[in-house]
């Protein structure tokens, strides 16, 4: 492989012009066309086979307008200054309800002024808006233009908030500052890294190719495949960090080689040949990671997981092709306009090849040192608090927020979470007043936790009853759950309960989770640890790369629990307090982390991880093969890697951190694990923990049984300089390293 990819790069440097332009046309095209003809976004959080999904599909069978495609929306009115029923008021608001009659769509509205439809103190009151035929996946749209109909009430002087019926999965992530944050972070850890701006700049422009690329394509196939609306967010939160290090890696080691005085094609094509290889087997282990999370069970997860692959695909594409291009282009100009006073990557690898040496001098003592403070780190996770988020962690001043808060108020916190609860009745009865039914309806009553109960209704056929329950405990509170699987629960002779609504799917989505769980982790590191050995040919190795990874997540996962469940800054990274909070609630106040983002954060955290442990091991074996001195190489491929793994590091965590300013709770998290993860990894994983294993191994690390050695494919990762040079035309000889025999002899 590594001389396909180095007479892939030898074309691409020669060939600069067309592949640049090559890659640019095609990125604005496909950029282009996805922002000229957007596509439909579908982010429907449905587990097919759930008990949820059983609700939702029936409801879909003769319960008339409101409870099949078209849905409902809800109007929450807010008088602060009397009742309102008070007669300018109430006409106001039934003026308001004669223009929603009219709108398209609508079949029927549900007056306030109804039991159940008014608080207390009668101050706030719910029109309820049933649909039918309209656009599902606009649903974000039609309430706006129903809410606009309401504007009779709002010259009364009420407050009018379209209330938010949608699950976390719902929401539309835009785009914005992050990403120029991130970028201009990234930018100033690459000039500090090279010490010249041309030299900077090289990654920037390759990963905005590889980004902008990859976005194009996922919005084009929106058109074919249900899109979800984080796709655009995820891939550009993995795309830029990737493919700023990938062309940052290739990047060093060509600056290292024109250093050495080797000419510029010689060293592109040395540096796709090694380097590349590396990228590639890199990007290969997060596109494996993410493609296992189509074994979770879970479509929108499943999506979200292949799209982000796209980003990472791009990302590998453009480092050997485009980044070659680039460097064949520049020549010697990749050293201009040096910035004073940065002395750029020079030697700076002495002190890492230092520090490898003193890790070396005391591998049990570093050993012990580490554990203990990832042990530490890891700690908190044990108390991570998984949850449905609900609105009422949603930004401070926001419609939906403002929505929950005066639902909540009005009516109770589980008005913000209803139950539907849809019975398959055992023969056709004649009414909703029919012993079973009513028998059913106590039921659902005597269920603890269930505040109120709305008349059942029966569906066409009269074999179906929709009851919807109100919980007395909000979306996020753990004990709804536990409501939700007690009513499922009841046992009446031939009666089928199931309970659908954004509570039972989220709970659904929860036990599915805990369910898979096991089968994707094992999926994810059996996978990967098989490419490293098909890498590295050394089953130690690789073993320890995924046992390693394994610990950085625990990090992460310490780190989520820290600031979200046990609160100590979740104020500091943006999440809103309650209303009415003590100050130091406004700082510290714990927030549940939804059920499926720790898979998926293992899946993009696995892959990324294993990033650094290929471009590590492959310095590390380079240097074992040409002496056969297993604690020198280790330092040696320390000091080869451990700046430019740093800066790659620090690159990562800017672009992460930056989308912690996102106002959406899913994405914090994910800034924050990936942040501290990519931290934790790059400095005392990779730093001390595999260097004083791979010291005590010793030759272990690259022991490989003689008869796996005779069936493993020769896949190669490191391209060493000894075959690169046999490669030339100048030099025919096949070289033979001097650990080549000791490293796949038996043991």
């Amino acid at each position: 492989m590594t001389r396909l990819l180095g007479r892939l790069g030898g074309w691409c440097a020669r060939h600069g012009w067309i592949v640049l332009i090559t890659w640019v046309i095609a990125a604005a095209a496909l950029m282009g066309a996805s922002l000229a003809f957007p596509s439909p976004t579908n982010s429907d959080a449905s587990i097919p086979g759930t008990d949820a999904q059983r609700a939702h599909d029936l409801m879909k069978e003769g319960f008339g307008a409101g409870y099949g495609q078209g849905g409902t929306v809800q109007l929450l009115l807010y008088s602060a200054d009397g009742p309102l029923v008070e007669e300018a008021r109430k006409k106001a608001v039934e003026e308001s309800m004669d223009r929603l009659r009219t709108m398209p769509h609508v079949t029927r509205v549900d007056t306030p002024f109804r039991a159940g439809g008014i608080s207390a103190n009668l101050q706030i009151g719910l029109i309820t808006i049933r649909m039918e035929g309209n656009d599902s996946t606009k649903i974000a749209e039609t309430t706006q233009e129903l809410s606009k109909a309401a504007d009779p009430a709002r010259r009364a002087g009420l407050e009018v908030v379209p209330a938010d019926s949608s699950t976390p999965a719902d929401k539309e992530i835009k785009t914005g500052p992050s990403e120029i944050i991130g970028i201009v972070c990234a930018l100033l850890v690459l000039v500090f890294a090279f010490g010249t701006l041309v030299a900077a700049v090289v990654p920037i422009f390759a990963a905005l190719v590889s980004v902008a690329s990859g976005l194009g394509v996922i919005g084009l196939l929106g058109w074919v495949v249900d899109m979800p609306k984080q796709a655009g967010i995820m891939a550009t939160m993995i795309g830029l960090g990737v493919g700023i290090d990938y062309a940052l890696f290739l990047l060093s080691r060509h600056r290292r080689l024109l250093a050495q005085g080797v000419p510029v094609a010689e060293s592109v094509r040395r540096t796709v040949a090694g380097s590349g290889g590396a990228v590639v087997f890199a990007g290969g282990t997060v596109i494996i990671a993410l493609s296992a999370l189509l074994l979770a069970g879970f479509p929108l997860l499943a999506t979200l997981g292949w799209v982000t692959g796209i980003s990472v695909v791009a990302a590998v594409l453009t480092s050997v092709t485009l980044v070659p291009a680039l460097l064949g282009l520049l020549g010697h100009r990749v050293n201009a306009l040096r910035v004073p006073f940065l002395r750029g990557s020079g030697n700076g690898g002495a002190g890492w090849a230092g520090l490898g040496a003193w890790v070396a001098r005391r591998p049990w003592r570093v050993l012990f040192g580490s554990a203990i403070v990832l042990g530490l780190l890891a700690a908190p996770a044990l108390a991570l608090k998984l949850g449905p988020i609900d609105e009422g962690y949603g930004t401070q001043g926001s419609e939906p927020r403002r929505a929950y808060e005066l639902m909540a108020g009005g009516f109770g916190p589980g008005f913000n979470g209803p139950l539907i609860v849809v019975a398959e009745l055992p023969a056709k009865v004649a009414g909703a007043d029919a012993e079973i039914v009513a028998d059913l309806v106590r039921e659902v009553k005597a269920v603890d936790g269930v505040r109120h109960v709305a008349d059942p209704k029966l569906n066409e056929s009269g074999r179906s009853v929709l009851i919807q329950a109100i919980p007395e405990y909000a979306p996020s509170d753990e004990r709804t759950a536990q409501v939700v699987r007690d009513v499922r629960a009841i046992a009446l002779p031939g009666v089928d309960v199931h309970v659908g609504g954004k509570v039972a799917g989220l709970t659904d989505a929860g036990d599915r989770m805990n369910e898979r769980t096991p089968l994707v982790i094992g999926v994810v590191v059996l996978l990967s640890a098989l490419l490293l050995l098909l890498a590295f040919r050394a089953p130690v190795v690789a073993i320890k790369a995924a046992v390693m990874n394994l610990v950085s997540l625990g990090a992460a996962f310490g780190a989520l629990a820290l600031v979200f469940s046990f609160g100590l800054g979740s104020g500091l990274v943006g999440m809103d307090p309650p209303v009415n909070s003590s100050y130091l609630q406004t700082i510290f106040f714990s927030v549940p982390i939804e059920s499926y983002v720790p898979l998926m954060l293992f899946a993009v955290l696995f892959g990324l991880s294993m990033d650094y442990e290929v471009f590590l091991l492959t310095a590390v074996r380079q240097s074992y093969l040409r002496h056969g001195d297993n604690a020198r190489a280790v330092a040696e491929g320390l000091g080869s890697t451990g700046r430019v793994i740093t800066s790659a590091a620090l690159i990562m965590v800017a672009v992460f951190v930056a989308f912690i300013a996102y106002p959406d709770a899913l994405v914090k998290t994910f800034g924050v694990g990936l942040a501290v993860a990519i931290a934790v990894d790059a400095t005392i994983i990779r730093g001390f923990l595999v260097p004083a294993t791979m010291v005590l191994l010793g030759r272990l690390n690259w022991w490989c049984p003689r008869r796996l050695d005779r069936v493993l494919p020769n896949l190669s990762v490191e391209g060493h300089e000894e075959d690169e040079d046999a490669d030339t035309d100048e030099d025919t000889d096949e070289p033979t390293p001097p650990a080549r025999e000791p490293v796949t002899a038996g043991v």
